[in-house]
């Protein structure tokens, strides 16, 4: 395939990448969207390998490696659950940023590029440095992020004294070895240099996830999803292939304008969310007064007292959580949705941006279990029908329908965008406990009169709802 040719694929897979991410900004449109990246892809492949950068010699390594990469990934479709998604896709985003480090790496031992003037080596160098530098960061801040999804690392922040001057210096330290690198004469000068950076930068990311609570996870899977895209950019400068720098700065500026719309929806901004500390420890109170305390009394209710009430509704919103993802009950929902359908009740469900751990969460397991989109409905969209509902149900959530955000000025939350589902008739919250959310802070709906807790296992209690129902 000429230069040419190849330039014409990569337009073509550039556009098809842009009409991707058009088609995922809907559910309706997503699977589209999906076909269109997979197209995309496979033609930036198929240039890639038959272009002319590409020996005859070194075609079998790259069928090899794809074979071996396609057959990683055809497992993890078949084998990973959807409420392991968030962790799969962190995980997706440490193997970019690692791929940023050795192609910068490589790209720096390579001894085969022949620059016309100081100036360009001096370039190519910069574009190294910063790679394996965005590289690294997004490497070591996506493995704590998928060890803090997965619960193997705990949601509690881990805040160093004076972590803040620890990141300055090391910012310094990284500049300073950048000079260093810029000067060295030869590749054995240059490697302490980027060696040291590698491992600043390594320590930077895990400082730097470890330092954020538990919830602000979703923000951080989208900030690293445009880390990743950076990092994809700078291998792009590093290889001189323009494919991927456009689709890295795709990816990257996607990625941070989800990041800045999701800190939007909890009131935070995105320095206080690098800065880290909330979420998964105890609630502190804020500045000029204690948070106060939830006063009431909770009223328990069973699971057919809960389908009674569900029979009596005319109105139902459902605000699935987290809690629905790890008792896989989605398809129960779906069930007694359909039941409460076929009898004339509207029903429907509020998604809060954050719910869940990663972008999407809920819609991509409401989507799974074949829940229809016209119902799935954002936050903004629902907030003012809660006071004419009979019924919500609230299902393993818990900060996204705190009503502390609201009324208490001392709460870890207060200005935090929330479903107001205490301003229905009855709402029904499924839990397993009376404990803190992932944001460590108490919930005073629980203590509300018009609000009932249903206890126990989602998936165990909503079949017992639905057989109530049914019968």
């Amino acid at each position: 395939m000429s230069e040419s040719l190849a330039t014409v694929a990569y337009i073509g897979a550039i556009i098809l990448f842009i009409l991707s991410l058009g088609g995922l900004s809907n559910p309706e449109t997503a699977r589209r969207g999906n076909f269109l990246g997979m197209a995309g892809m496979a033609l930036a492949v198929f240039a890639t390998v038959l272009g002319p950068r590409v020996t005859a010699a070194g075609i079998p390594w790259i069928v090899g490696a794809l074979v071996v990469g396609g057959g990683i990934g055809l497992y993890a479709a078949k084998k990973v659950q959807m409420t392991q998604m968030p962790e799969l896709v962190a995980l997706m985003h440490s193997l970019v940023g690692l791929a940023a480090c050795l192609v910068g790496f490589a790209s720096y031992v390579d001894t085969s590029t022949v620059f016309p003037t100081p100036v360009e080596k001096t370039i190519h160098k910069v574009e190294i440095y910063v790679g394996i530098l965005i590289g690294a960061v997004t490497f070591s801040g996506s493995v704590i992020a998928f060890g803090k999804l997965s619960g193997k690392i705990g949601g509690k922040p881990l805040l160093l004294p004076a972590r803040h001057w620890l990141n300055l210096a090391g910012l310094l330290v990284v500049v300073y070895f950048g000079h260093l690198f810029l000067q060295a004469n030869n590749i054995d000068a240059g490697m302490l240099p980027l060696l040291v950076m590698t491992v600043i930068a390594l320590a930077f990311g895990v400082h730097m996830v470890m330092a954020i609570g538990g919830a602000d996870m979703p923000v951080v899977v989208s900030m690293l999803n445009s880390y990743s895209g950076w990092a994809a950019a700078a291998t792009g400068f590093m290889l001189s292939n323009d494919l991927l720098i456009v689709t890295g700065a795709l990816v990257g500026s996607s990625g941070a304008i989800l990041s800045y719309i999701m800190c939007r929806a909890m009131n935070r901004n995105f320095i206080s969310v690098i800065a880290g500390g909330f979420g998964g420890g105890a609630p502190a109170p804020a500045a000029g007064g204690v948070a106060a305390q939830p006063a009431g009394e909770v009223v328990p209710v069973s699971a057919a007292e809960t389908a009674e009430l569900l029979k009596e509704a005319k109105s139902v919103i459902i605000v699935p959580g987290y809690g629905m993802a790890v008792a896989q009950a989605q398809h129960t929902v779906f069930e007694i949705t359909k039941l409460l359908r076929d009898r004339g009740v509207n029903i429907r469900f509020g998604i809060h941006p954050v719910a869940g751990r990663m972008p999407g969460h809920m819609n991509v397991l409401l989507a799974e279990a074949k829940v229809p989109y016209d119902i799935v409905l954002e936050m903004d969209e629902i907030n003012e029908d809660f006071p004419e509902t009979d019924v919500t149900m609230v299902i393993g959530a818990n900060d996204i329908v705190n009503p502390a955000a609201q009324d208490d000025p001392t709460s870890p939350i207060a200005g935090m965008p929330v479903l107001e589902v205490w301003k229905a008739k009855t709402s029904i919250v499924m839990k397993r406990s009376m404990a803190s959310g992932y944001a460590g802070v108490d919930n005073p709906l629980f203590y509300k009169e018009n609000n009932r807790m249903l206890f126990g296992d989602a998936k165990k209690m909503l079949d017992e709802v639905l057989t109530a129902l049914r019968a």
